[in-house]
């Protein structure tokens, strides 16, 4: 992958997508090639990648407008596969930050071809874009600290509760049968890191979100053994890259890039590299052990949505 160009993508060349968009009504769907994304992938030699700032281990920047992580190496390594099926000598990946409110509309209008972060794939979600193979299936949890006494979603009840704008976090909670009669008033962090920011700032009493996360915001804590991670399992979702649902033959090109990852015993390997083993920039170590329905989702490659993993 040495010949893969890695460049930040200008502000500009965001906004005037978004320009034109909005001005012509234009969409990738007006493409008469099989393709629209291979096509305009082998025509610029550039792709354009959605990443998170702080979804730690997944996707989340290091710095200087770098960007890395479990589904970001796995994108690159999509990339790689993509850019030899091509022909290409090199191929330059921009990086464009998206927020869980506009991650699903930058994939739909053109601005990011391939959304590498943490999004759940539901029915939902489905009508819009298009998701790839399964490579991650989340737990969603509560994150607390350590000294609150409170070990149970009962004990939420007169509580404040962080989640992160855009995502289904706090509904899912709402929903769980345990839930009931439990009364407590939701706070909103911008991004994953603002929530957890709440938390530990004692604005709210617990944050909800997929374990990943919190379990990498908590590693990533000045004193990570003041938070924990409690409760019942809320939901099982599986997180999976997405690209546009008008490209089918996109789809199939990065679902036979999986299906060679996983085929070269390569999963393994890179969850051992970002879940158990200290990680950029300050060495963290997240300490997530591979739960059985992700081992599950690499032998069975699937994109089932979360309707799916729900317990009848």
């Amino acid at each position: 992958m040495k010949n893969l160009r890695i460049i930040p993508l200008p502000l500009a060349s965001i906004v005037a997508p978004l320009l034109v968009a909005s001005i012509f009504g234009f969409s990738a769907q007006g493409a008469v090639a099989a393709s629209p994304t291979l096509d305009k992938i082998k025509s610029s030699g550039a792709i354009t990648m959605g990443v998170r700032e702080s979804s730690i281990p997944m996707s989340y920047t290091t710095g200087d407008s770098r960007f890395d992580g479990y589904h970001v190496e796995v994108c690159r390594m999509i990339l790689a596969d993509i850019k030899d099926k091509l022909n290409l000598s090199t191929l330059r990946i921009n990086y464009q930050p998206v927020t869980s409110q506009n991650r699903v509309p930058l994939v739909q209008n053109g601005t990011v071809d391939i959304e590498c972060g943490t999004t759940t794939n539901n029915v939902a979600r489905a009508k819009d874009v298009g998701f790839a193979n399964t490579l991650y299936v989340e737990e969603v949890r509560i994150a607390v600290k350590a000294n609150s006494g409170i070990t149970s979603i009962a004990q939420l009840n007169g509580k404040k509760v962080a989640t992160t704008t855009g995502t289904t976090s706090v509904q899912l909670l709402r929903k769980h049968e345990k839930a009931t009669g439990v009364n407590f008033d939701e706070v909103f962090g911008k991004d994953h890191a603002d929530s957890f920011l709440l938390l530990e700032s004692g604005r709210a009493d617990a944050f909800v979100m997929d374990g990943s996360i919190l379990a990498g915001n908590i590693a990533n804590a000045k004193n990570p053994k003041d938070y924990k991670i409690v409760g019942e399992v809320l939901s099982t979702e599986p997180i999976a890259i997405m690209v546009r649902k008008d490209d089918p033959e996109f789809k199939a090109a990065v679902n036979d890039a999986i299906a060679k990852i996983v085929k070269n015993g390569n999963m393994p390997k890179l969850w051992d590299k970002w879940f158990l083993k200290p990680i950029p920039p300050k060495n963290i170590v997240v300490g997530l052990e591979l739960s059985a329905n992700t081992k599950n989702a690499w032998t069975n490659l699937n994109d089932k949505p979360a309707e799916d993993y729900i317990k009848k």
